[in-house]
């Protein structure tokens, strides 16, 4: 998905959070970006950041949110990717990389 309200409404309905990688940026800019979901384990090394500027890394660097809906067991999976939006386009639509 490339499209901002579905990515943050997918993020809110997860749990997720937008956040960077702690020493990947510069000045003005956050560096890389990651979707941190509520079990995540990684809290020492990403920062919170607002919508606004994981958004504008997401499009300044032409990427796209693939996600799984479910685990192969049926429940709720908060699994979520970043890749660039051609890896996207090249892989099929399903309901668990959408």
């Amino acid at each position: 998905m490339t499209d901002h309200e579905e990515t943050r409404n997918w993020a809110e309905e997860h749990g997720a959070i937008p956040k960077c990688v702690k020493g990947t940026g510069g000045r003005g800019d956050v560096g890389m970006i990651r979707l941190e979901s509520p079990r995540s384990s990684s809290e020492e090394s990403l920062e919170g950041i607002s919508w606004g500027e994981w958004l504008e890394k997401f499009d300044e660097n032409d990427l796209a949110l693939m996600v799984q809906d479910t685990t192969a067991r049926g429940q709720k999976s908060n699994f979520n990717k970043l890749v660039k939006r051609t890896t996207a386009e090249q892989k099929p639509r399903t309901r668990a990389a959408r």
